[in-house]
């Protein structure tokens, strides 16, 4: 058991953020073993293929993600290549900027990772700074950017409902049902842990509550200098984020965009590209390219290379208008 003693002035600085470049260490962790449940299977099978078929070296990030050997609950992840964000939605340059600009007294674990890669680190910190972060663009690139706007939206919807509960009922609400890991008594949070125990006054740091897509059903803790303390939990709902419901044209939309441009934004319930969309839509593929462009120009859709693919993914906007064009509307299932 971990206990965290807030004072009145943590509890004045505790905030929410949304950490890019978490996600993509927390989901190296799923492809090492770390989701015993399933609960990520159906984007794991999607993205192994595209990492093995990637001409990349992944070394220098998996190497520093521990396999979690015993069970979900062991193996830490380095704190210097995660570090906690300082602003509420930092991008992942901005975050890989910070690691580039790793000082060399931080690069020091406890974590399981291989004597010659913390070797190599420590002997020219800027080079091998510098190589990490761009392995994790590139690893970002091919596994998290094509499914990054429905991951997105999971972590802002909890957050919102977060504020409301604290809105609702102060902290001793908000923590209440963060997870059931997470328990609130007297100015202190108590957080279930196997195997670290002891107590933490935050002295009026605050505290940094980070929710994570790829950490159930574990709660991760940072709870040492120079970083905020920070906790990062599992959203609510985060077991249907892979759920995709069969696509539907919404009848409004298809008046908006035309049939098929409707038909093409309603078939991207998943990444895909040119030719899977033809044979999901009906369309022949020149056709489905053309208003691929047509919705990339209007923000609609985005493109991410998957080696020698390039995959179509709806943006943020592009949800919103499936969402809001389907709510209450006359659909028509998609062709197949």
């Amino acid at each position: 058991m971990i206990e965290i003693r807030l004072g009145l002035e943590d509890v004045a600085r505790t905030r929410f953020a949304i950490s890019p470049l978490w996600e993509a260490v927390a989901s190296v962790r799923v492809l090492k073993g770390a989701d015993e449940h399933g609960l990520h299977r159906t984007w794991a099978e999607r993205v192994r293929p595209q990492l093995a078929a990637a001409n990349v070296d992944f070394g220098p990030l998996f190497d520093l993600v521990p396999v979690p050997t015993r069970s979900p609950w062991s193996g830490h992840v380095p704190g210097f290549v995660c570090p906690p964000p300082t602003t509420p939605l930092p991008s992942l340059d901005v975050e890989l900027a910070t690691v580039r600009a790793t000082p060399p007294a931080l690069l020091r674990t406890t974590a399981e990772v291989p004597p010659a890669r913390m070797a190599a680190l420590r002997a020219d910190p800027a080079t091998e700074l510098g190589r990490l972060a761009d392995v994790l663009q590139a690893y970002w690139d091919l596994a998290l950017a094509p499914y990054w706007s429905r991951i997105l939206t999971l972590l802002e919807d909890d957050i919102r409902y977060r504020v409301g509960r604290l809105v609702e009922g102060g902290a001793q609400h908000l923590f209440s049902d963060l997870d059931p890991q997470v328990t609130w008594a007297a100015g202190t949070i108590h957080l279930k842990h196997r195997t670290v125990h002891g107590a933490r006054r935050l002295d009026g740091s605050g505290l940094l509550l980070v929710p994570s897509a790829f950490v159930w059903p574990r709660v991760f803790s940072v709870l040492t200098e120079p970083w905020q303390p920070s906790l990062r939990y599992p959203p609510r709902a985060v077991g249907t984020l892979w759920h995709t419901r069969p696509a539907t044209v919404s009848d409004a939309l298809a008046g908006v965009l035309g049939r098929s441009r409707a038909t093409i934004l309603a078939a991207l319930t998943a990444p895909a590209s040119t030719t899977g969309l033809a044979r999901r839509t009906g369309l022949t593929p020149g056709g489905v390219s053309q208003h691929l462009t047509a919705l990339r120009t209007a923000g609609l859709v985005s493109a991410h290379r998957a080696g020698r693919e390039v995959l179509y993914a709806r943006t943020r906007a592009g949800e919103t208008v499936v969402e809001a064009a389907g709510a209450g509307a006359p659909v028509s299932t998609a062709p197949a």
